[in-house]
C-alpha cells in the first residue's frame, strides 16, 4: 500500500502516461478490431483476449473489497458494485457475445491486462484505504455529486450496450458485407461505443469526486477518442456514397 504522498504522484505519471499515448495514437493506429495489423506481433482468438484483458481489473478490485476493513461501508460498497457491474459484463459476458473469428495481437492484449490492474489497484487504493475517513459517510448517497455521476454513469453503460448490440447484429448470419452502423447514438457519431464508456467513467469521476477516477477518464479518452478518429476515417473511405449524407461526428455528438 501507498501512502497519499506517493499514491498522488503516481497518479500524476499515470496522467503524463495518458497525454503521451493520446498523442502517439493519433499517428499510430492500435492495431486490433477493425485496424488489426501483422505489425504488431502474433494474434490469439478475440474472445480470448477480451477475457485476458478485461478480468484482471475486476480481479484486482475484487481483491482490494476482501482486504478492506471497509468493505461493507455502504458507499465504497456502492462504487465497488458500480465498477463490478461494467467489468463482469466486459470480461465475463461481452468476449462471448462477440462474432466472427477475430484475433487480436498479443501485445495489445497484454499492454491492456497491465493498464486494467494498475487502474484496479487505482481505484481500489483510494475508495478502500486511501479516501479520508468519514468522506463516504452514508450522507454522500444525498450529494449532488454522487446523484448526478450516477445518472451519468448509467447513462453511458446504457449507449455502450446498446451501441455493442447494434455492432453485433449489422450482419445477419453468413452475410459478409461491412455496414455503416445506423441507430440509437450511430445516428450522431461513427464511434457511439466509445462515447458510452467515455461518458460512463466520467460520470464515475463524478460520483467518487476522486483523482483517481479523473485520471481513468482521462485514461478512457486518451486511448478511445484517437481510435474513434481512425475509424470514422476507414468508415469515410470504405462508406463513401452514404457517409457524408449523415451529419455524422468521430465521437462527441455535434462536436467531434
Amino acid at each position: 500500500m501507498l501512502n497519499i504522498d506517493q499514491f498522488n504522484l503516481m497518479l500524476i505519471i499515470m496522467t503524463a502516461i495518458a497525454v503521451v499515448i493520446f498523442i502517439a495514437l493519433f499517428f499510430v493506429e492500435a492495431g486490433y478490431g477493425k485496424m488489426i495489423s501483422k505489425k504488431w506481433g502474433p494474434a490469439i482468438n478475440n474472445k480470448v483476449a477480451w477475457f485476458i484483458m478485461e478480468c484482471p481489473v475486476f480481479i484486482t478490485l475484487l481483491a482490494f473489497w476482501i482486504m478492506s476493513p471497509r468493505q461493507w461501508d455502504i458507499v465504497p460498497l456502492i462504487f465497488f458494485i458500480l465498477f463490478e457491474i461494467h467489468y463482469f459484463h466486459r470480461a465475463f459476458v461481452f468476449p462471448w457475445m462477440l462474432r466472427g473469428k477475430n484475433k487480436m495481437p498479443l501485445t495489445i492484449t497484454v499492454m491492456g491486462m497491465i493498464f486494467n490492474t494498475v487502474n484496479g489497484w487505482m481505484q481500489g487504493e483510494w475508495i478502500f484505504f486511501l479516501s479520508p475517513e468519514g468522506m463516504y459517510s452514508p450522507e454522500w448517497l444525498k450529494t449532488p455529486q454522487f446523484i448526478i455521476g450516477t445518472l451519468i454513469f448509467f447513462a453511458g453503460m446504457i449507449i455502450n450496450l446498446q451501441s455493442d448490440y447494434i455492432i453485433r447484429h449489422l450482419r445477419k448470419p453468413g452475410d459478409s458485407k461491412h455496414y455503416l452502423p445506423k441507430g440509437g447514438m450511430y445516428n450522431y457519431v461513427t464511434s457511439a461505443n466509445y462515447f458510452g464508456e467515455i461518458i460512463e467513467w466520467t460520470g464515475f469521476a463524478i460520483l467518487t469526486w476522486s483523482w483517481s477516477g479523473v485520471v481513468f477518464a482521462v485514461w478512457t479518452m486518451a486511448n478511445l477518442v484517437p481510435r474513434a478518429n481512425s475509424i470514422y476515417k476507414r468508415y469515410a473511405v470504405e462508406f463513401k456514397d452514404e457517409f457524408y449524407d449523415r451529419p455524422l461526428k468521430r465521437v462527441f455528438p455535434f462536436l467531434y
